[in-house]
């Protein structure tokens, strides 16, 4: 990589940080361009030639920020050995997640309500996608094998993913009272119910 291209990626780092960062602190009202220019110490010219637009800068952010939530649940379910064990990973893994990296959790699951980010319509939707493909491409074959009801793959995604994403996000709200440890220890199984095949008794 030359030097200018090291330059640039360091730009566009800080960038997406001070985005995050101010986000964080002053939520979708105080999320303007002034803002993360002046949180970064970069021209708002140089903004606009990385990003091409304040809402390219945050369909950006939105996009790393689904990228790190995406990984830790792929890496859940790398590690398990059957259906339900999976599944009660992922729901484990997700809510880790969002405890651990609020601020990254926050944008991700606040910024998908206010607007900003889906000014970038289909970055934003293949964040959305991906996140619900790590889960229906890893159940998939399972679904085959008969170790998952036989459900249509959407339906499946909003099982397994429709009760921790709304955990997350009234959490992260601190508009209703959810204790994630809680969650983390009701959550797993029930959702492995709602999946699992009828009879199976698992």
């Amino acid at each position: 990589m030359s030097p200018k291209q090291q330059r640039a990626e360091a730009t566009v780092d800080r960038l997406l940080a001070a985005a995050l960062q101010v986000y964080a602190a002053s939520g979708q009202q105080g999320f303007t361009v002034n803002a993360v220019t002046r949180a970064s110490g970069v021209s708002l010219g140089s903004l606009y030639h990385h990003f091409g637009s304040f809402d390219g800068l945050a369909a950006a952010l939105y996009l790393r920020c689904m990228v790190q939530l995406c990984d830790a649940m792929s890496e859940a379910l790398l590690r398990a050995r059957s259906a339900r064990t999976g599944i009660r990973a992922l729901v484990a893994a997700y809510l880790r997640f969002t405890q651990e990296h609020p601020d990254v959790s926050l944008f991700i699951h606040a910024s998908a309500y206010s607007g900003r980010a889906a000014a970038q319509p289909q970055e934003v939707r293949a964040a959305d996608a991906a996140r619900f493909a790590v889960v229906s491409d890893w159940l998939r074959p399972r679904v085959v094998a008969g170790e998952v009801a036989a459900l249509p793959e959407p339906v499946i995604g909003v099982l397994v993913l429709g009760p921790v994403m709304e955990t997350a996000r009234r959490w992260l709200a601190g508009t209703f009272d959810v204790d994630l440890g809680q969650a983390a220890r009701i959550l797993p199984d029930r959702i492995w119910r709602s999946v699992q095949p009828d009879g199976s008794g698992v």
